[in-house]
């Protein structure tokens, strides 16, 4: 048994294998055997520092798998050793073994793989936060999305797709653009050559749009606000490019706009919310009205080339680990 840890924040020199022994479990815990991991700009957020770590040092990076329950708590209830199951968690994922409350872990159905369920379980759980809990699409609405090609993107994509909207995407080549219109979009901007507000104004007759997903953060904020129609919303949910600082509550007037910067684990800590948002996710996969095509492989111990190559725009789609 063995995870990957950070001793400090810093670049991927940091990130090293420790073995470990698992400690006892308690009651109410189960341990998982980790078989796929997935790898989110989350990770790399807390590997830099840019979130505080939770703890002083050897920090165990890693927000979402999937695996096999090897042991239970004398009092879990829900859960029994042999049970396949997911989780998306702050932490603690880039490991070989995970000891967890049963309460933070879902099932997985027998139609959904492991790799696929450690490919979308925060992903998916955040494109359904992000299209139902913060700003609820309806057919009508005209939407930006930002980072199209990403694991995000794509799952949003099609996502969204299902609910009707005219979608509109951004990503960083022609390569990427073409694959996230085979996953759901109408329009795609491709940021590198051309100026995003000013395509979304004449795809939109100089309309706007009825909200922007924005995980890209200072490159992109500033003009996202300006996509908008009146009373128009943006939804900031990442910073891959840094967090956006220079916000003034005046920004807002020149649309009577909104802004919302919400957190995954504020739902996930709802059970019946979790229980309720990964069956729907896992039922999308199940009958591939969300296919998880774009998945990119990585052993456990190269799990610093996965961040680099995820840093430097090298990836599409979802990343994972394999133990």
């Amino acid at each position: 048994m063995y995870s990957i840890i950070a001793s400090n924040p810093g670049d991927t020199s940091v990130l090293k294998k420790k073995d470990f022994e698992i400690p006892s479990i308690k009651p109410n815990e189960v341990l998982v055997k980790n078989h796929s991991i997935g790898v989110n700009f989350i990770d790399i957020y807390f590997r830099e520092g840019l979130y505080p770590w939770p703890q002083e040092k050897d920090l165990v990076l890693g927000s979402e798998a999937a695996g096999e329950i090897e042991a239970v708590g004398s009092e879990v209830k829900h859960f029994q050793v042999g049970d396949r199951v997911a989780y998306a968690q702050p932490n603690n994922a880039y490991a070989t073994h995970r000891i967890i409350n049963e309460n933070l872990i879902v099932s997985i159905p027998d139609n959904v793989t492991f790799d696929q369920a450690a490919a979308s379980i925060l992903k998916g759980l955040t494109v359904k936060y992000l299209v139902t809990d913060s700003f609820k699409l309806q057919t009508h609405h005209k939407v930006l999305f930002h980072a199209a090609a990403g694991g995000v993107g794509l799952i949003a994509g099609q996502w969204i797709s299902e609910i009707g909207c005219q979608l509109i995407g951004t990503a960083g080549s022609d390569e990427k653009c073409s694959k996230a219109r085979v996953y759901g979009y109408n329009e795609m901007i491709n940021y590198t050559n051309q100026n995003f507000l000013q395509e979304v104004q004449g795809l939109t007759q100089r309309e706007g749009v009825d909200v922007v997903y924005d995980s890209v953060g200072k490159d992109t904020m500033s003009d996202s606000f300006k996509c908008l129609k009146k009373h128009g919303t943006v939804v900031s949910f990442g910073q891959s490019s840094g967090m956006y600082k220079n916000l003034q509550m005046t920004d807002l007037m020149s649309g009577s706009l909104h802004l919302t910067r919400p957190t995954l684990f504020h739902f996930y800590a709802n059970r019946e919310w979790l229980v309720d948002a990964s069956a729907l996710l896992f039922e999308m996969i199940a009958q591939q009205k969300i296919k998880l095509n774009e998945i990119t492989e990585y052993a456990l111990e190269e799990v610093g080339q996965a961040h680099l190559d995820i840093e430097n725009r090298k990836t599409t789609g979802s990343v994972i680990l394999k133990t």
